[in-house]
């Protein structure tokens, strides 16, 4: 028996023929004296799940309520399929948005909160019903169509803001934190179902959050924003494993950083000289590194503890543990350093609690490879 072809990989702005869907071309917005959002150029395709992700003020809602037409850009251009949407209103644009309160009417059922769009667009009345079934077998709600939104749990009324705002089958679809009100479990599985949606329908779908883990689980790539500006756009496995800034370095995920000063060596490598009677740090060279001040980026994961010194090994520091965060699967060792500086490092909690190794004020060893970090200008 032939095996099954494997999907070929979904990455469109890998491919110069691709025509992106939406456009952002250098678009700024001020209030006032304000810049909400600064010179910025986007490419977003179709069947993307995008992720605008940042702080609270960076400008990623600012960014998404004038791709619905609520705002309207002070320079530049926003194009959707080609077509530049300036004076086109939000009615007038072939766009969605769900927000993070859903606005689902209390006093119809979710059927009737479903066919509401549908009853005032161009749809006859006889495909109506056939479109509600369909976006509530997409969405597994056929069992509570009846009901009214008090009547469903939190996740179920996300599901039917979901399946409203998918009726009409949108070209693009926006999110405005649509997971905030659901508890931490729930958030998880409904990212799940999201993405699961969002590939059945093939609609693009562009995120607004300030979590990075559920950037990082839907998107199929992430646009790290900050005062206004996109500092890196990427899929989420090089955001995390190759960031372009200390920023973004320390914005997504848990990170140790070492501030010292560079010297570039061959095969893409850095020297960081950080501490008086320590030895230099060796990392992979971030792009655009020259030498003088530098920053050394590790994720916990990466950096092994022990109780001896380890062979053959470069990056090699002692230090005695400060703290230790029990998190159920893993540990995070907090581990001072004679200069005093603070690093993590995960183990897998693989033994049970009375037969670990390492507990508070335990003289250790960490350690990692030349290539497990990188050193960032800055």
């Amino acid at each position: 028996m032939k095996p099954a072809a494997k999907p070929a990989e979904f990455a469109p702005w890998l491919d110069p023929n691709e025509t992106p869907l939406i456009r952002f071309d250098g678009v700024t917005k001020r209030f006032g004296d304000f810049t909400a959002i600064d010179d910025i150029d986007l490419k977003i395709y179709r069947k993307e799940f995008y992720a605008l992700l940042g702080p609270s003020g960076c400008g990623k809602t600012t960014l998404m309520r004038m791709l619905a037409g609520f705002e309207t850009p002070t320079e530049g251009t926003i194009t959707i399929g080609g077509q530049d949407m300036k004076g086109i209103p939000p009615n007038r644009r072939e766009v969605n948005m769900m927000f993070q309160s859903y606005a689902l009417f209390p006093h119809l059922s979710v059927w009737d909160n479903i066919a509401f769009g549908l009853k005032r667009s161009k749809m006859s009345k006889e495909e109506i019903p056939e479109r509600v079934k369909e976006m509530l077998r997409l969405t597994r709600l056929e069992k509570f169509a009846k009901r009214k939104p008090h009547q469903i749990s939190g996740g179920q009324r996300q599901r039917v803001a979901l399946a409203r705002s998918l009726a009409k089958a949108p070209k693009l679809l926006l999110l405005d934190e649509p997971l905030g009100a659901l508890d931490a479990k729930l958030r998880q599985q409904t990212q799940f179902e999201l993405m699961d949606i969002q590939e059945k329908t093939g609609t693009t779908f562009v995120i607004v959050t300030h979590d990075q883990e559920e950037a990082m689980t839907v998107a199929s790539r992430v646009a790290v924003m900050d005062n206004g500006k996109v500092i890196q756009v990427d899929t989420p496995a090089r955001i995390y494993e190759t960031p372009n800034s200390v920023y973004v370095a320390d914005f997504i995920g848990d990170v140790n950083l070492i501030t010292g000063n560079a010297t570039l060596k061959d095969e893409g490598l850095a020297a960081l000289s950080w501490a008086e009677g320590q030895p230099e740090i060796i990392g992979t060279a971030g792009e655009g590194l020259t030498a003088g001040n530098a920053t050394f980026v590790i994720r916990p994961e990466k950096v092994a503890i022990s109780a001896e010194r380890p062979e053959g090994m470069n990056n090699v520091v002692q230090g005695r543990i400060h703290d230790i965060a029990y998190l159920g699967n893993i540990s995070t060792y907090h581990v001072a350093l004679p200069d005093g500086t603070l690093m993590k490092a995960q183990a897998a909690n693989n033994r049970r609690l009375s037969r670990r190794s390492f507990t508070w004020e335990d003289e250790v060893w960490l350690s990692w490879t030349d290539t497990a970090g990188l050193v960032l200008a800055g």
